[in-house]
């Protein structure tokens, strides 16, 4: 029997596999910052994917080891990190360029909150700790094919993040095609909200206790 005080789902990283393993072989991709970073460690191995990122690289590795960082190879995280052969460099401007142009396949992102019509809140809870701007993600969510969200499914007063309507400023609208939570993956289609798989120890009933919108089985 479910209990709300019960750890129950996937792990931070169980959650980043399960996207890693929707990502397409050959896929240009740009990670956000965080738990989406985590990504890039479960990718399967013989799949081929390219990482962008905005501050101007295409083609960025694995996190720098310590002792070896170059100062100037940083992601837009501003993370240490390192690039495999044949990557590219390129002016900032032409890094968003290639965002706008509809040329990187996904973007995986964090959340504040995510509508049942797949509008997405990432930069802003109004708290004036926040950072000051949205930064790139308002680019990203225009101007990339795929947009998957990865966040724990509810804040840390048990509200759920999965809602009927954002109340926090707006990175884009109808923009997410699947959310991945430590109890769920959910298809955003049509506006709607369509639960592709359940964590274990989750039944369809503890999740919409534990969701704001209306979800919908498969």
């Amino acid at each position: 029997m479910e209990s709300d005080n019960k750890i129950i789902g996937w792990s931070t990283g169980e959650m980043a596999q399960k996207v890693a393993m929707d990502i397409h072989d050959g896929a240009y991709v740009n990670l956000g910052i965080g738990i989406p970073e985590m990504v890039a460690g479960f990718i399967p191995e013989g799949r081929e994917v390219i990482y962008h990122t905005e501050n101007g690289l295409l083609g960025m590795g694995k996190v720098a080891e310590v002792g070896s960082e170059d100062p100037e190879l940083v992601n837009a995280g501003k993370k240490y990190v390192t690039a495999i052969p044949g990557a590219a460099y390129f002016h900032h401007a032409d890094s968003f360029a290639m965002i706008r142009g509809g040329h990187i396949d996904v973007c995986v992102l964090g959340a504040y909150q995510v509508s049942e019509e797949g509008d997405l809140a990432n930069w802003s809870t109004g708290n004036p700790n926040d950072i000051p701007a949205v930064g790139g993600a308002m680019d990203l969510v225009a101007g990339v094919k795929t947009i998957y969200v990865i966040t724990k499914h509810t804040t840390k007063t048990d509200e759920s993040k999965i809602v009927k309507q954002c109340t926090y400023p707006l990175t884009g609208k109808n923009v997410v095609s699947r959310i991945y939570t430590n109890y769920a993956i959910i298809d955003v289609r049509d506006k709607q909200l369509f639960v592709r798989e359940l964590a274990p120890g989750v039944s369809f009933e503890f999740l919409q206790k534990h969701t704001e919108a209306t979800l919908h089985q498969e």
